[in-house]
């Protein structure tokens, strides 16, 4: 078995960001794995993607016709396993999401592969390498797959860039019968997320409060200045365990990675964990009154102060 099959995903008939970062993710391993690079689409209209994922470092896009307009994991499951037998691939790619994780976990087992979750880091050495968070994030650990032929990866969001546009891509569709009838779930609908419930990881400014936060009254005062710069509120692991964010809002290994163009850090010291979930943030900007705060390592602006006082100063000047 050789190359690399990349699972594009797409939702309510648009194409979700991470396919792009799925693509970077593969670009990092496709020398080692050797053969072709495949991004394969499933989906009711597959067309409609192919443009968006010619991608640097694809070499070929296959789209499967699904029988359903939304969502079926067993739909899902038998387009993918049909690929890998096609294909015979020695990774597959797909996201660590709510989606993949209803087909995923199947098809590897089915199969036999290897498997991995909640990926971040992978290399080729030797054979497949990856590294996952593990034990509410407090540690990285790093897995092999030794005897395996092949292995499917689900890979976090908001880790890998994705490449820029390539030329055209060789592109070909795979007829796969999957039966609507014999599908053993029906649906029903959709449920949208509560309307407060913010995705951080594609905001693009974020102002994220961490421990310096000593009363959860004090978060609203924080939420209001975001809102008076433009920035979405984020947190850092000790707020949401002691209840005062819901975890939606957790920057970091055990939160979500994300890639803003200005991460504005407050009263955050900067825990391996933290720095993690922030390492494809663009210009950092920290604000600590501990001067040897881990945080300083990785800022492009620094400034050693009390977070309450340069506050004040923001909300003052935007007042004025």
């Amino acid at each position: 078995m050789s190359g690399i099959l990349v699972l594009a995903e797409a939702r309510g008939g648009e194409l979700r960001g991470v396919s792009g970062e799925l693509v970077g993710a593969a670009v990092e391993i496709k020398s080692g794995a050797g053969g072709p690079l495949t991004v394969a689409i499933v989906d009711h209209r597959p067309q409609a993607f192919v443009d968006s994922l010619a991608l640097a470092g694809v070499d070929q896009i296959l789209t499967v016709r699904t029988p359903t307009d939304h969502f079926d994991p067993h739909a899902q499951e038998g387009a993918v396993e049909a690929l890998i037998g096609q294909l015979g691939p020695s990774v597959v790619l797909a996201a660590m999401s709510v989606d993949s994780l209803g087909f995923a976990p199947a098809v590897a087992s089915r199969a036999g592969l290897g498997f991995a979750s909640d990926v971040t880091h992978l290399r080729w050495e030797d054979g497949l390498c990856v590294r996952r968070p593990e034990y509410g994030g407090k540690v990285d650990v790093e897995l092999e797959f030794p005897g395996k032929v092949s292995s499917l990866l689900l890979i976090r969001e908001g880790v890998f860039d994705p490449p820029p546009s390539g030329g055209p891509p060789a592109q070909r569709e795979i007829a796969v019968d999957i039966d609507p009838g014999i599908l053993p779930s029906e649906h029903l609908r959709f449920v949208s997320p509560p309307a407060d419930d913010i995705d951080i990881a594609s905001a693009p400014f974020l102002l994220s409060v961490g421990r310096g936060i000593e009363d959860a009254a004090d978060l609203e005062r924080f939420e209001a200045l975001a809102d008076s710069i433009g920035a979405q509120l984020a947190v850092s692991r000790p707020l949401v365990d002691s209840g005062w964010a819901p975890a939606s809002r957790q920057v970091g290994q055990s939160g979500k990675s994300v890639s803003p163009k200005v991460y504005l850090a407050m009263g955050i010291s900067g825990a391996v964990q933290h720095l993690a979930g922030i390492r494809n943030a663009g210009t950092v900007i920290a604000i600590n009154r501990d001067s040897e705060a881990p945080i300083f390592r990785v800022a492009d602006f620094g400034v050693v102060a009390d977070m309450f006082d340069v506050a004040d100063e923001l909300a003052g000047y935007l007042g004025g």
